[in-house]
């Protein structure tokens, strides 16, 4: 049998559970080794027991919001019409974009350059 209750599953994960542990006793299996592994696939697909749906279910909120205002930030900041090149333009961008950027302009020693070395080298670049 296996460890602790499986009160906290929802019926859905109980029968994926009894549907899995079958299979395995179809293949052969004894009935402990079939029930853990039935359980064990049940945990890697869905997290364990009763969860609360939807996404960044463990995101707090403090770090929403944070992460709202920061994404309204950069839009407003595009919104602006700053030239493409321009230090309020290139100060959104993420470092792999401006790496980017910097391999199109063929611009020596990017890779060894923090992303404020980048942005200046972009602008010098033009």
């Amino acid at each position: 049998m296996t460890r602790g209750s499986k009160a906290k599953y929802t019926l859905a994960q109980r029968r994926k559970a009894a549907a899995i542990e079958a299979s395995y006793e179809e293949r052969g299996l004894p009935p402990q080794e079939a029930e853990a592994r039935a359980w064990a696939t049940v945990n890697k697909q869905s997290g364990g027991g009763e969860r609360a749906g939807g996404s960044g279910r463990d995101k707090h909120p403090a770090d929403k919001a944070r992460a709202r205002s920061d994404s309204a930030r950069r839009a407003a900041a595009s919104r602006e019409g700053h030239p493409r090149n321009s230090k309020a333009s290139l100060s959104t961008q993420s470092k792999d974009s401006l790496l980017q950027e910097a391999r199109v302009k063929n611009i020596a020693g990017r890779s060894r350059m923090r992303k404020q070395e980048l942005i200046e080298a972009l602008r010098k670049a033009g």
